[in-house]
């Protein structure tokens, strides 16, 4: 255990000294500044800026919170989940790469602890960069557009974070098995690729992983039918376990590929 309390501090300090702590939280609050101000604002800045001829005029559709909520969460389905992919496709293959590794595998090392000292710290800041996004939105859309149920709030982000934390169990698993290129190639097809497969073709299932983003909306929804949403967040669940499992494999089968 004090093995495990070493490792996690470890991560935590190689996040700190890389500024991730820093940049990652940034990008997901300003996000979550730009989508509400922007949708408020847009018909005035079109109207000044757009040369539209005299006596035109756009109707725009009247947003309510829940609207800005879901259109926040398509851009960190793309935007947010590129960063996560880009920023820790290393995290393993590249500490493999640059010899760091071997000052680890010298030791007595559990790789069950070193994958998932791994996986709490990853997850923890893009969870608590994602939470500081909704919350830095949700202080502007109760300024400029309407209040939304806390209750409905919070379940749409415990839905979404559920689908991040696969996200990053995808990215530091393929990152364990593959070098840092073919780690983020693949990462990005499972992640983003296949989610947009799955947006065109998905009406012939209801049940999968990629749909969570989807039915995370359903909390602001009246008496939505859950019942793929509870099935989609447990096929998702012992998706993330058997992902750990293959990451702490991967990792001590190819610990002995650590440039020395």
């Amino acid at each position: 255990m004090a093995a495990f309390g070493i490792l996690l501090r470890k991560e935590w300090r190689e996040h700190v000294r890389n500024f991730k702590v820093l940049w990652i939280p940034l990008v997901f609050i300003i996000f979550g500044i730009l989508e509400p101000i922007t949708n408020h604002f847009l018909p005035e800045i079109m109207k000044s800026v757009g040369n539209m001829p005299e006596g035109m005029d756009f109707l725009w559709p009247e947003f309510q919170g829940e609207d800005i909520f879901a259109s926040l969460l398509g851009q960190y389905q793309f935007i947010g989940i590129l960063i996560i992919v880009l920023a820790f496709m290393g995290a393993i293959s590249g500490e493999r790469k640059n010899g760091t590794a071997t000052l680890l595998y010298v030791r007595p090392l559990s790789f069950p602890a070193y994958f998932l000292s791994k996986w709490l710290v990853v997850n923890a800041l893009v969870l608590g960069s994602v939470c500081l996004g909704f919350m830095a939105a949700w202080y502007y859309i109760e300024i400029l557009f309407n209040s939304v149920d806390v209750g409905s709030l919070f379940a749409f982000i415990a839905t979404y974070s559920l689908w991040l934390i696969f996200v990053v169990t995808v990215v530091l698993s393929l990152s364990a098995w593959l070098p840092t290129g073919g780690a983020a190639g693949l990462a990005i097809m499972i992640t983003l690729i296949y989610q947009m497969i799955d947006s065109l073709i998905g009406a012939y299932w209801a049940v999968s992983p990629w749909k969570l983003a989807a039915y995370a909306t359903y909390w602001f929804q009246t008496d939505p039918d859950m019942s793929d949403l509870w099935m989609s967040a447990g096929v998702t669940v012992v998706a993330i376990i058997l992902l750990i499992l293959f990451g702490i494999f991967m990792s001590k089968r190819n610990a002995a590929k650590t440039t020395v």
